[in-house]
């Protein structure tokens, strides 16, 4: 892959430019929803599309609010009571903001990982997902300031919607990934907001099981199910378009953030990857999978089975993720960012089954 393909270090400066604009803005609008802004500029960037972030980001920017004032600051004594509070979230923004300026980021990463990773569900799962990209940009490229005032602000996010999944059973274990996604129960009622459907959650499968020998092995156990989901959009992603496809990409910011963790905090991540994959699909999934071609005319099926033999046969990735980026659609370009790191043929026919289910931006 040539460094036009792929410029994690963004010599253009770019994404700090864009950095910059996104962090005038608050992490959510319209009262729940997130600001997928930092997220998609990264992949944008990161996948050589540094000449269409600042148009991508105009087009989205009318969609953000301002960050909301402040109610008191969050210290070292009292953070405890304002965990889970959005209303503080520009008091968590403040205060990883002062961390990070006073300490390096990994060791501020390494302080917070444990305590906030019991809530990955929060923001459904955006909190963990916008550490994931902030990181890999830190570990990637130059260390400079927008980079790490954005991990501040994503573990800001990720405090102030710090949410805990309720009290699950240990249901039956399951031989891989793959069969741990297609054994969790669905929710009863799919209907209502994430927050009364993870109320709902009662138990998932073993998986993986016996604890891995060590952090190597928790790692491989990440990118198995990462894998596995990513695959499982092809024919599970009609259920929810959108929501489906954090079933992958939240693990996948996991998986992004362990080279700068503590060997030791790894199956710990592990578990909650886990858990975040699992509790999206059980309140998302579909009671069937679907063909990607099912919902299509015989014209219709015939271009896209096309499509994909061709996307499969080439072994062009960056190809596929063009075509992401021509749609324009911020949960797309995340999966089609995380197919990539997948990398196999499935991961890149499911990538353009989310092209297809999903509205184009513009």
């Amino acid at each position: 892959m040539t460094d036009t393909q792929r410029n994690p270090t963004d010599t253009s400066g770019t994404l700090d430019e864009a950095l910059e604009r996104i962090h005038l803005s608050g992490p959510e609008r319209d009262g729940w929803l997130s600001n997928h802004a930092p997220m998609a500029v990264e992949a944008l960037v990161r996948h050589g599309h540094a000449r269409v972030a600042h148009r991508w980001l105009d087009t989205y920017r009318p969609k953000l609010e301002d960050m909301p004032g402040s109610v008191a600051p969050v210290t070292a004594l009292n953070w405890q009571e304002a965990l889970g509070d959005i209303s503080r979230v520009a008091d968590w923004t403040a205060f990883f903001e002062r961390e990070t300026t006073g300490r390096p980021w990994r060791t501020v990463l390494a302080e917070w990982w444990p305590r906030l990773l019991p809530g990955i569900a929060a923001g459904a799962t955006h909190g963990v997902i916008r550490v994931g990209h902030a990181v890999r940009t830190l570990l990637e490229g130059e260390e400079t300031a927008p980079r790490v005032r954005e991990l501040a602000h994503a573990l800001g996010y990720w405090a102030a919607r710090h949410q805990q999944l309720p009290a699950l059973e240990r249901l039956a274990p399951a031989p891989d990934a793959a069969a741990a996604l297609d054994r969790v129960p669905l929710i009863a009622d799919q209907d209502g907001g994430i927050r009364s459907r993870f109320e709902q959650l009662s138990g998932f499968p073993d998986w993986p099981g016996r604890a891995p020998s060590g952090p190597e092995a928790a790692r491989a156990a990440i990118e198995e199910l990462v894998r596995a989901a990513t695959h499982r959009y092809a024919t599970h992603g009609h259920a929810d378009p959108i929501m489906l496809v954090h079933a992958a990409t939240a693990p996948n910011a996991v998986l992004r953030t362990l080279p700068a963790l503590p060997g030791t905090l790894w199956t710990p991540s592990l578990h909650a990857a886990w858990a975040a994959s699992a509790a999206v699909t059980s309140a998302y999934g579909p009671r069937e999978a679907q063909p990607a071609t099912e919902h299509l005319t015989t014209a219709q099926a015939a271009q896209a089975a096309q499509a994909a033999q061709a996307a499969s046969a080439a072994q062009h990735p960056q190809e596929v993720f063009e075509r992401a980026a021509a749609h324009g659609d911020d949960h797309t370009i995340k999966f089609a960012d995380t197919a990539l790191d997948v990398g196999d043929a499935a991961a890149l026919v499911a990538a353009g089954r989310a092209i297809e289910l999903n509205t184009p931006a513009w």
